[in-house]
């Protein structure tokens, strides 16, 4: 009884010693929804916790962090700036104004949201995102944009940034 003991005692602690490994990729995903009610794209970007907070922390020279309440009204204004800089819409051949919304923390990710202004009918649709990009040349980012239910992906490897679709 005591060998077994000591055996699920070992055994735990291993599983609790390599179980907090940092991940071995560097992957986000953003979604272009474009919504017939409001005529505007509902963008929502879901990315790691620990490379959003340090991408945003090297870009701005900060020591921010997504779960310090402390930082949550100075992390709203510099993931607004940087998503300003990283995310940019054409629709129809027209550049398109994006608003940050908010964002909100999902255990080991974030997610970011981001509106649109008005467009009417967009048939070409063209994004650049290169979220992290200033942190890894490893990033890779999985764009959808959906129209009217038709939904197209495409993966983005640093340095591709832009990605161009017809609907």
């Amino acid at each position: 009884m005591k060998n077994f003991f000591s055996a699920v005692v070992v055994l735990s602690l291993f599983i609790t010693l390599f179980s907090f490994r940092v991940h071995p990729y560097h992957v986000g995903s953003m979604e272009f929804n474009y919504s017939q009610k409001s005529k505007t794209f509902e963008i929502s970007g879901r990315f790691f916790m620990d490379d959003l907070e340090n991408a945003i922390n090297k870009k701005y020279g900060k020591n921010l962090h997504f779960l310090n309440p402390k930082s949550e009204k100075e992390m709203n204004e510099a993931l607004k700036n940087y998503a300003s800089e990283y995310v940019k819409l054409k629709v129809n051949n027209q550049f398109v104004k994006v608003k940050f919304v908010g964002y909100e923390e999902d255990k080991e990710s974030v997610d970011i949201f981001l509106e649109s202004e008005t467009v009417a009918n967009p048939k070409k649709v063209e994004t650049a995102v290169s979220f992290l990009y200033n942190l890894f040349d490893d990033q890779m980012n999985i764009i959808h944009i959906v129209i009217n239910g038709q939904r197209k992906s495409e993966k983005l490897n640093y340095p591709d940034r832009y990605l161009f679709q017809e609907f």
